[in-house]
């Protein structure tokens, strides 16, 4: 198990360009098995839980080549289904909770597919409902195997239908949309999330073929189409890792520039941040982040506490709730983080309140923190990171404290963030990796 070795108290200083977008490369990669011809897709991030996906993929007979930096190709020509029910993938898989994408894809060109409970993040409950029930609405059936902890689908054929769907899931909605694409007739998703990366992957299937209406609205309109070929995609910055970004250059005074952030894409993240009272300033397609020595949260205009809560799209995602929460630790004033999503994603504040933070947690969904100002600072401890994003908004309260810290289990934040100690020690920051 790795872990990180922080000497806190240093500023950064310069220019860093954020990384592919996770969540996009997750849905992105598994669509190319909706083809037999070559899919190339630009912008890869070189992180875990994606090269894991990769991985899998290439696992499965697919043809994977490496063309450059960030940059690979994939043909889905031949599928090796028995590989899919071997216990090398149910393992593999498993451990992944982005492999349920794959479900959809397999169910639309192949007719069968077998699902193990998924893993990822432990941040609490995290339902397949939204996925399943949508698939077996286009006429999937599905056996559970209680043993083996299996979902095993299978449909002669896809039929497209009316659904509605019960949460506006991001995964949920583009396993149903790649499933949707080659069904027989017209399928409308409504309630359909309607992220950025919902709206890439839409445009992506578009340029293979697909007659999709509606994207980037919470309805969308699908038109089955007898097969898909090949495309190009360049894939979006990573919106969590450009908040990320911000969050450290406030919590350290320091002074960057976020460069090609793709800002119409990035929704109310920079205005979220400037509510904590961080100056973020937008420079073309790049954010330029000031030296603060401080920075005062902002009340409502009555006066009470702000509050700062996740929502679907374009609401506040809540992957930067974890950083915000951080970043307010070290503010002047107080305000009310409420993770309505995920009910142990707040779990990890007990550390900062190791570390000297003043934060109430109020229950698995709320918290509030009042801001110390520079009347304290965060001390470094010994900690470990329980999943990705907490495991982020810890080193950057590591970066941010007095005297040394170390954080193990990072491989959560390599499921996430490219070389993050490289790039961030390029800015001056004191990151040492150990094994």
């Amino acid at each position: 198990m790795a872990s990180f070795i922080i000497e806190g108290g240093h500023r950064l200083q310069g220019i860093i360009e954020p990384q592919g977008a996770k969540n996009e490369a997750l849905q992105v990669i598994c669509a190319t098995l909706l083809t037999q011809e070559e899919v190339i897709i630009e912008n890869i991030p070189d992180i875990l839980d994606v090269n894991n996906l990769i991985e899998l993929l290439a696992m499965m007979g697919v043809e994977v080549k490496r063309l450059s930096e960030g940059c690979f190709s994939f043909k889905a020509e031949k599928i090796n289904l028995d590989y899919t029910r071997s216990d090398d993938f149910m393992r593999k898989s498993g451990a992944l909770r982005g492999s349920i994408m794959i479900v959809g894809p397999l169910l639309a060109r192949y007719g069968k597919a077998l699902l193990p409970k998924p893993g990822g993040d432990k941040i609490g409950r995290r339902r397949l409902d939204t996925h399943l029930n949508g698939i077996m609405k286009l006429g999937a059936e599905m056996v559970y195997d209680e043993a083996e902890q299996t979902f095993s689908l299978t449909a002669e054929k896809l039929t497209g239908q009316y659904i509605l769907l019960e949460e506006a899931s991001v995964t949920g909605t583009a396993n149903l949309l790649m499933a949707a694409v080659l069904a027989e007739g017209e399928t409308v998703i409504y309630n359909a999330a309607c992220e950025p990366y919902v709206e890439q992957l839409s445009r992506m299937l578009v340029r293979m073929g697909a007659k999709i209406e509606g994207i980037g609205s919470n309805k969308l309109f699908v038109q089955g189409v007898p097969f898909l070929k090949g495309c190009q995609h360049r894939m979006l910055p990573d919106m969590i890792e450009i908040g990320s970004f911000i969050g450290m250059a406030a919590m350290t005074a320091s002074e960057i520039t976020i460069k090609e952030t793709s800002v119409e894409n990035l929704g109310i993240i920079p205005e979220s941040f400037r509510r904590l009272g961080i100056t973020v300033e937008q420079r073309g397609d790049d954010l330029y982040i000031p030296r603060q020595e401080q920075y005062t949260i902002e009340s409502f205009l009555d006066g009470s506490i702000l509050t700062l809560a996740d929502a679907p799209w374009p609401g506040l995602t809540p992957d930067l709730l974890s950083v915000m929460l951080v970043v307010a630790t070290k503010a002047k004033g107080s305000v009310l983080i409420h993770q309505k999503m995920f009910e142990s994603r707040l779990f990890f504040v007990d550390k900062l309140i190791d570390m000297g933070a003043q934060i109430i947690l109020c229950d698995p969904h709320r918290a509030v923190v009042i801001g110390l100002d520079n009347r304290f600072h965060l001390r470094g401890m010994t900690m470990t990171s329980p999943d990705i994003r907490a495991g982020i908004s810890l080193l950057i309260a590591a970066m941010c404290a007095d005297g040394k810290s170390v954080i193990h289990n990072i491989d959560q934040i390599d499921r996430g963030y490219q070389q993050i100690d490289q790039r961030l020690n390029a800015l001056g920051a004191r990151i040492e990796r150990i094994n």
